[in-house]
């Protein structure tokens, strides 16, 4: 790391020196002409051109002839400032010492000791632990588990609900899309991108996301999400009796403890009142929610390879440190009796499984 930053400051102040000192020389040589003198040369020359091929009078000609060397003389007469050499080594010397002061500063307050950290060996350490990460490094985890399995859209899914709460609502679009890509049918993903398209419509209904929610019922005449938006549409439309008597019938199907039965209600209870369709209550981003789940999944996507590969002592280890954090005792004791049955005889790895259950854990987000 050293010796690219001393290869990067030589470089450079070398090419800081090398345009101050080719600049110099133009200067000292008289420098480029005067590019009102070239305007006026060439003025000069059309205005005899013109006169040759008849395009002007000869009294047109003389008086633009005249003007025209009037202003040349003018220009030739400014002259040029002398030049400084003094200054120019001045700004010649400043413009090296800057690239070398630089370099001394980070010598001197950074970390040139801090080894490589390529990006291949961080995204292995986010994917083993998913619950020590920040959502920005959770998602870059997901892309990675979407890359590695092409035909699971669930990591897409999870991908496009943590990109939704960070504000991302075009990567959460295109999450998916790719989703839609592998599961073309799947209900609960074109309900979704439907709402993600309404979302950044700030609340309208568009016809690219009615067109969505009507797939979406197609394939389950039971999708609240979908149910929900069309009626909307319908009040927003003028269709007020055809869009409340929508969500009247969703509202009954709801189950007693669906959070999403009051929203509704009021909102229902707002339109029978006035008759006017209430503004869209967006959500803001709950990015500890989402994050939440992303990480949930991913740990249970280690404890499924498990259950399909189980010889693997490491994933044990982070399964068992994943559920201590996450404070799911049950399934940590569970995933620990699992592999001290089958490492028994390992001592080195029932230690680390012991330290596995000293992991602090997660800090919930607030409220």
């Amino acid at each position: 790391m050293i010796g690219l930053w001393i290869a990067a400051t030589l470089l450079s102040a070398g090419a800081a020196a090398l345009i101050l000192y080719r600049a110099r020389r133009v200067l000292q040589a008289g420098g480029a002409p005067d590019p009102a003198i070239v305007h006026y040369r060439r003025a000069l020359f059309e205005i005899d051109d013109f006169a040759k091929r008849d395009l002007a009078g000869p009294d047109e000609t003389r008086g633009l002839r005249t003007e025209a060397a009037r202003r040349l003389l003018a220009a030739a007469g400014r002259g040029e400032q002398p030049v400084s050499g003094g200054r120019s080594w001045v700004a010649l010397a400043a413009a090296a010492a800057a690239s070398l002061c630089a370099a001394l500063i980070y010598l001197l307050v950074g970390s040139p000791g801090t080894p490589d950290q390529p990006f291949a060996g961080r995204l292995a350490a986010w994917r083993a632990n998913p619950e020590a990460d920040q959502p920005a490094q959770l998602a870059a985890a997901l892309r990675d588990v979407a890359r590695q399995h092409p035909g699971d859209a669930e990591p897409l899914r999870r991908l496009a609900a943590l990109d939704l709460a960070m504000g991302d609502g075009d990567g959460a679009a295109h999450a998916l899309r790719q989703a839609l890509a592998i599961n073309p049918a799947n209900a609960d993903l074109l309900a979704a991108l439907g709402e993600v398209q309404v979302l950044k419509s700030q609340g309208k209904v568009d016809p690219d996301a009615r067109a969505l929610f009507t797939q979406a019922l197609l394939r389950d005449a039971s999708s609240a999400t979908a149910r929900y938006y069309l009626s909307r549409a319908k009040i927003a439309d003028g269709d007020v009796a055809g869009g409340l008597a929508g969500w009247h019938a969703l509202l009954a199907d709801l189950a007693p403890t669906d959070p999403r039965r009051a929203q509704l209600a009021d909102e229902l209870s707002a339109v029978e009142r006035s008759g006017r369709l209430p503004e869209l209550a967006i959500a803001a981003p709950t990015s500890g929610a989402d994050a939440s789940g992303a990480i949930l999944g991913m740990v249970e996507g280690l404890a499924q390879r498990l259950r399909a590969h189980p010889d693997d002592p490491d994933g044990w280890v982070r399964l068992v440190r994943a559920y201590t954090v996450l404070g799911d005792a049950g399934k940590r004791d569970a995933a620990l009796a699992e592999a001290r049955r089958r490492y028994a005889d390992r001592p080195d790895i029932l230690r680390v499984l012991g330290d596995a259950l000293k992991a602090p854990p997660m800090q919930r987000p607030a409220g």
